[in-house]
């Protein structure tokens, strides 16, 4: 395609993975109140100021005339990058396997099929750690303090730990991506792990909103793990595509030229008739006639 063509194959994409989130975000507005209850459920309440002394617990409220709007569009927006994540996950890949050869375009639904599982793991390991890091956070405050917290800010804090736990855990599948495409070796990227799992840890520790150890190697520990479990498929990949290519090219891929210039060896002048195959005349026309 040309350029041209290939924005306007994007500008598809991202209006159908767009139109996607729009109608589960809508959908999700009209349970938008079970939502907020499930997502600052991790967050110990408290019956009032008497019993939140020394950061026990907390009392959550809402602190402004425009937060239930703003939260609602909040919570309605993260359900429908979640729910939806199968739709434009797909569509992000849709717009790879164009480039891809006839047998590798099969790798379409086994991205969009492990993109979702890691996606939604993050999501709810970072539900899960939520409490503790809540209570590491609550324990911080001195006595004879109150902890009282609005309701958009906890689900803002809880948002933010699902959607980069869920995106942190795709990181593996975008260097899986890039192998199958060619652009990254495994044995690059194996050569990469030091500096990878330094970067993973300082990512853990900047990205979670908590920054207290809980979290940060709740979230760069199975990174990691999926990192190397990258690393060995792309390595395994990487000796199967050598194998495949040592016996020539697939039907729908070109064939290498071979550009190097040859000698041309003198050779006798060919002659501008071939040669007659017998001596005999038929009618005193020979056979060439």
């Amino acid at each position: 395609m040309p350029l041209v063509e290939h924005l306007r194959e994007l500008r598809n994409r991202l209006a159908k993975a767009v139109v996607a989130i729009v109608v589960v975000m809508i959908v999700a507005a009209f349970y938008s109140e079970q939502l907020m209850q499930f997502l600052a459920e991790p967050v110990p309440k408290c019956e009032n100021l008497t019993n939140s002394d020394g950061g026990n617990c907390a009392i959550v409220s809402f602190n402004t005339l425009t937060s239930p709007f703003t939260t609602t569009i909040k919570v309605s927006l993260m359900a429908g990058l979640i729910v939806s994540s199968p739709v434009w996950l797909y569509q992000l890949w849709a717009f790879v396997a164009p480039g891809l050869h006839k047998h590798e375009k099969k790798y379409t639904y086994y991205f969009v099929s492990a993109a979702v599982p890691l996606f939604a793991g993050g999501a709810y390991l970072s539900y899960v750690i939520l409490p503790v890091s809540i209570k590491v956070l609550l324990s911080l405050t001195p006595g004879g303090s109150a902890n009282i917290l609005s309701l958009d800010e906890v689900l803002d804090f809880t948002i933010r730990m699902v959607l980069v736990f869920g995106l942190a855990f795709e990181l593996p599948l975008l260097l899986i991506m890039l192998n199958l495409v060619g652009i990254v070796s495994g044995r690059r990227m194996a050569g990469w792990w030091r500096g990878v799992v330094m970067g993973v840890f300082v990512f853990g520790a900047v990205a979670t909103p908590t920054t207290d150890p809980v979290g940060m190697i709740a979230l760069s520990g199975p990174i990691v793990v999926l990192y190397f479990v990258a690393v060995a498929f792309s390595l395994l990949n990487d000796k199967r595509r050598a194998r495949r290519e040592s016996q020539g090219p697939a039907d729908d891929e070109a064939s290498e030229l071979d550009l190097t210039p040859e000698s041309i060896d003198p050779v006798e002048p060919v002659a501008a008739l071939p040669e007659q195959a017998t001596k005999d005349r038929v009618n005193g026309y020979d056979d060439v006639t």
